[in-house]
């Protein structure tokens, strides 16, 4: 009988528990509203506890999480946006409910994970996996592992050009403003526009403009980290008709500098939206779970 894995995709909205062997193969889910720490994190022990037989957990969570191994704070949140978590001890919860094998790392390295598993990270060894919703965050996985570093990236507070003639929007972000997260994630979208990203229709000018932003992030993204793949997903990264312009866009702007036929000819297979879908960041967790497992043998 194959491993059963324990998955929990953390997010600022809502917690997703699941339990399986993959991601393919999800035997068990439920899903909560993420109140606070306390509260939230019973519900993800209770809910693993209906279960014995789990050979690991794997937590995917936003962030930003102290990820250091020889840190006094190691797999707490940090400083994060989300009233009431920074602080919060994710890691410490769960190692106190259950002895077995627990895995942790931010929600997009996680969800990085899975793509390369299951989805269209498969076969290569450096790719972003990039989400662009209620924030915005990016997952590296370089030369066949997540990269963590000083941290982990935090790909969404990059600072873009902002050409306030074109858009006078001051930003949603509270650290930086008008950064890529505090032009382009789903909340800053709303506030300029006064009505939620899915309900704006396909020729609104604020697909032109996001996609210009998030085109601008990904040039830079394509010179720094060299990925082989962009994967862009998220309730506004992966709108179809979006997506569409952010390549053309991404191809503009590096101008033939980069001399890869993935961009110049093949750009439709170099960004891309997730193979997994909205499943990547459960898958992701599962994969963490069994990355923790096979740590541990």
């Amino acid at each position: 009988m194959k491993d059963l894995f324990g998955g929990v995709e953390g997010g600022g909205t809502k917690f997703i528990c699941a339990i399986g062997p993959d991601a393919h193969n999800i035997l068990a889910e439920d899903r909560f509203p993420t109140t606070t720490p306390q509260e939230t994190l019973d519900q993800v022990i209770g809910f693993f506890r209906k279960h014995d037989n789990l050979a690991a957990i794997g937590i995917a969570c936003f962030g930003p999480l102290d990820l250091r191994l020889d840190s006094p704070t190691y797999g707490r949140l940090l400083s994060t946006p989300k009233a009431g978590w920074s602080g919060a001890d994710l890691l410490g919860r769960l190692r106190q409910a259950f002895q077995i094998p627990i895995g942790l790392d931010n929600d997009v390295n996680g969800a990085a994970l899975g793509e390369h598993l299951w989805g269209a990270g498969q076969g290569l060894d450096t790719f972003i996996y990039l989400t662009i919703g209620t924030g915005i965050g990016g997952g590296v996985f370089a030369q066949g592992n997540l990269l963590h570093g000083l941290l982990h990236p935090e790909m969404g507070h990059i600072p873009l050009p902002h050409d306030r003639a074109r858009d006078p929007f001051e930003g949603t972000c509270p650290f930086h403003g008008d950064c890529f997260e505090g032009l382009a994630c789903g909340p800053a979208m709303e506030k300029r526009w006064g009505q939620r990203a899915e309900s704006l229709p396909e020729d609104h000018p604020a697909w032109d403009l996001e996609a210009s932003y998030i085109a601008h992030a990904l040039a830079s993204y394509i010179y720094s980290i060299s990925p082989q793949r962009i994967i862009v997903g998220g309730g506004v990264g992966s709108v179809p008709h979006m997506l569409k312009k952010v390549r053309e866009y991404t191809r503009s702007l590096i101008n033939g500098y980069i001399p890869s036929r993935s961009i110049q000819d093949e750009i439709d297979r170099f960004i891309v939206p997730p193979g997994l879908g909205n499943r990547a960041g459960v898958a992701g967790a599962l994969a963490l779970a069994r990355q923790a497992f096979q740590k541990d043998l």
